[in-house]
């Protein structure tokens, strides 16, 4: 992994013209790279590497498991500042097919590159008529936040609730406050139409700013603070500990991913885990299954189940 070069524009229909027609042996995956220092630094030591392990880092090793027993190697592109037309020079012309997180490729460029590799979208809802063609993996988001929310009004008797999201154009981060949102609104608690707050990054170090945030809006002290990622929880209870403020006796928090992080923090947080290494495992068997019939057939969209893991940021 690492970033990429910048290409030119048109780069990458020169690179796709005629790969149909040859074998790489390997299988690609792009993504953003969201490295979180604050989560590597945390992990301490070589031996507590696993602690470190992001989301995506999930989905890497799930792709690379699968991809040995298919007999491939696989290719992973990961890059912020490169821009995204550097993930696709780095995958497009090196690769039988690839796997691409939603929204981490311009449409119009993955759409290009399409035409001549399978390829499977992870994560998200499908947001464009021009890629229902492809194959596509998701999780039940909304399932998930919805349940872990009423866990915590039901359950816990909770109900002064603050949602922290992400920017505006996480499909993921979409789903759970619309789960987050349902599960307040069948309860009868007054919810706003966007999350109360947005952090513009996912990561620990977002997540303790906007504790602190929350804490100093004033007005009714809130009883639970609902991150949409692992990361972001974790920074938050270092920012409650720092404060004096007792979790949960004081404050409830949660996440969403199920992270190794997030059981080892103390209190070990409650979250929502999707099945991150399966998610990749099936990417490699849709593409492979595309590169043994020719890519023939209707698209496969697969729904893969969450659960909830109720620890003691919760009260559980």
């Amino acid at each position: 992994a690492g970033e990429a070069a910048r290409v030119p524009a048109g780069y990458v229909p020169q690179l796709t013209r005629g790969l149909a027609s040859r074998s790489t042996g390997v299988l690609g995956l792009c993504f953003p790279d969201y490295a979180d220092p604050d989560t590597e630094s945390e992990a301490g030591d070589e031996a507590d590497d696993d602690a470190a392990m992001l989301y995506s880092d999930q989905i890497i090793r799930g792709m690379e498991r699968a991809a040995r027993r298919h007999g491939y190697a696989l290719l992973i592109a990961a890059s912020l500042q490169g821009g995204p037309e550097s993930l696709v020079a780095n995958v497009a012309g090196r690769v039988d097919g690839f796997a691409v997180l939603a929204r981490t490729v311009p449409t119009e460029e993955l759409e290009v590159i399409s035409r001549r590799l399978p390829v499977v979208m992870l994560a998200g809802p499908r947001e464009s008529d021009q890629l229902d063609h492809l194959d596509h993996i998701e999780v039940a988001n909304a399932d998930g936040q919805r349940e872990l929310t009423r866990h915590l009004v039901e359950d816990h008797g909770l109900r002064r609730l603050a949602f922290v999201g992400a920017e505006e154009d996480s499909p993921d981060v979409r789903a759970r406050f619309s789960g987050y949102r349902e599960a307040c609104l069948a309860a009868g608690i007054p919810v706003r139409d966007e999350p109360d707050l947005r952090a513009p990054l996912m990561t620990q170090a977002e997540g303790s700013r906007a504790a602190d945030a929350l804490l100093d809006r004033g007005g009714e002290p809130l009883e639970a603070m609902l991150f949409a990622n692992d990361q972001m929880a974790v920074g938050a209870l270092h920012a409650l500990e720092r404060r004096g403020v007792r979790v949960p006796e004081a404050m409830a928090v949660t996440g969403f991913d199920g992270i190794p992080l997030s059981r080892l923090v103390r209190p070990a947080l409650t979250t929502v885990r999707q099945p991150m290494r399966r998610m990749g495992e099936e990417a490699v068997d849709l593409l492979v299954q595309r590169l043994g019939t020719g890519r023939g057939g209707d698209p496969v969209s697969l729904m893969l189940p969450v659960n909830v893991a109720r620890r003691g940021s919760c009260g559980c």
